[in-house]
């Protein structure tokens, strides 16, 4: 093993790669409709390009905020690299009962049979101002206590009859439209066959009505997997987890890697980790998560194994607005900001930095690879997880303690190794030096502790890749 000192004299490093904001549109719908990848891990588009499933939880979109808010909400995102943003149809917060912003409710006496037009084409304006700015809608048909109320306002208005009726409008409606990813569940699981057979129902009507020509994801209540129930369902084109918001460090890596393991193997990503400013349930203490929790939630995921990561903040889930009434179950004291201040918060602009570093090595080969970690694991705070693919390897340090990285060929192509810091707060990234790829190399970040996460990123040198985080090499 080199000594440390060997490793610490290549640390006179040189700050590259300063983050920059995105331009142009967020995605290239030139490249076509989504599929899943070859290999069945990741999301590419028709010809083969991939595609990063970077989201943004806005359930309360279209009913809660205007349509001038909502473009200047949707500008945001797009300038920081969102990819999706996740929304709801018919809403939670009393969604049946309390119109939009422009006065409007979805549905003639709350039957899914009989949508509002006026509703509908507000909803199908805020998705053109997307589709411009190159980002999908995550659309969810239907808030979960529509089918299974358990808790919230609901009324259960679903069965396995008027939600194919209802999913083949949808699913009509948006059939020549490219930027939509449909979302079934809504924070709810399946509590009985009528409810199984509802959800079947809504996603045939979905396929008959756009041809098949969306993906369709499930997504779960807190804790728990849409392979619980979906696994074999063929209309289910990738899994999602929700790991919620009750815990800090709670191991969502250990939830992908379940989803990562199953037959048949599907795509898998969590759809809703801890958000950002948002009270920890399990906690009596008034603590929340930061930004800190938001980066910890999406790196161990994805280097875990997910085609992707949702981002959320409790007042923008929410769009928590000074303008429109109080939204119903969520705890005005529990807001600390409004959307239009939470959409600049330092987690979500962080996301930014976790989508040009997936695409600046590429990710269509990528797998997560404990076995790279020789000394230094641990449990709690400080798990490291690794991942790695053609010729380069990451490994997400969430407390900069010293780990130590076996090397070699059967990890990392090539005969060197060229190592880097990255910064995943501010997604700079520092060049640590190039040594012989063979052994084990111990690694010390200059700082320790809680909110000192960083990742090592190490390169092939014959590869010639930029910094980290510095170019599109999405392969």
């Amino acid at each position: 093993m080199r000594s440390m000192a060997l490793i610490l004299s290549l640390i006179p490093t040189l700050a590259l790669a300063q983050a920059k904001p995105f331009t142009g549109p967020s995605v290239d719908f030139s490249h076509g409709d989504l599929r899943v990848s070859d290999n069945h891990r990741f999301l590419v588009h028709a010809d083969g390009t991939p595609f990063f499933y970077l989201a943004d939880t806005a359930w309360e979109l279209f009913h809660r905020l205007t349509l001038k808010e909502s473009e200047q909400y949707l500008e945001n995102r797009r300038a920081k690299g969102f990819t999706v943003i996740q929304a709801v149809a018919l809403p939670e917060f009393d969604g049946l009962g309390f119109p939009n912003r422009q006065n409007h409710l979805p549905l003639k006496n709350n039957d899914p049979t009989q949508p509002n037009e006026a509703y509908f084409k507000d909803i199908d304006a805020v998705i053109a101002i997307a589709r411009d700015k190159g980002l999908f809608i995550g659309l969810l048909p239907t808030w979960g206590d529509k089918v299974n109320k358990r808790w919230g306002k609901g009324p259960e208005i679903f069965n396995p009859t008027n939600a194919r009726t209802y999913g083949h409008f949808l699913g009509d409606r948006y059939k020549d439209t490219p930027n939509i990813i449909w979302i079934l569940g809504g924070d709810r699981d399946v509590a009985n066959d009528t409810q199984r057979q509802t959800w079947r129902a809504m996603a045939a009507g979905l396929q008959e009505g756009d041809h098949k020509r969306h993906l369709i994801s499930f997504h779960p209540m807190g804790e728990h997997h849409s392979s619980k129930d979906w696994q074999d369902d063929d209309w289910l084109a990738f899994n999602m987890i929700q790991s919620g918001h009750a815990q800090k460090n709670l191991a969502n890596y250990k939830m992908i890697t379940q989803d990562y393991n199953l037959k048949p193997v599907k795509p898998c990503m969590d759809a809703e980790p801890r958000y950002e400013d948002h009270p920890v349930r399990g906690k009596k203490d008034g603590s929340y998560f930061d930004d800190y929790d938001t980066r910890q939630a999406a790196y161990w995921s994805v280097f875990a194994g997910s085609m992707g990561h949702t981002y959320g903040h409790h007042s923008i889930w929410s769009m928590n607005n000074p303008a429109a009434p109080p939204a119903p179950g969520v705890p005005a004291h529990e807001m600390l900001f409004t959307w239009d201040k939470a959409i600049d918060r330092p987690g979500g602009q962080a996301m930014t930095h976790l989508r040009r570093l997936m695409e600046s090595r590429p990710f269509l080969s990528r797998v997560p690879d404990q076995s790279l970690i020789a000394k230094g694991q641990a449990e709690g705070i400080d798990h490291i997880q690794a991942t790695r693919g053609d010729g380069y390897a990451m490994l997400y340090l969430p407390t900069g303690k010293p780990v130590t990285v076996q090397l070699g060929p059967d990890k990392i192509s090539g005969d060197h190794v060229k190592a880097w810091w990255f910064n995943p707060k501010d997604g700079t990234a520092k060049y640590i030096g190039t040594f012989g790829n063979t052994g084990q190399y111990p690694f010390v970040p200059k700082e320790q502790g809680r909110g000192h996460d960083t990742i090592l990123v190490l390169d092939d040198a014959s590869k010639n890749y930029d910094a980290p985080g510095a170019s599109y090499h999405a392969k």
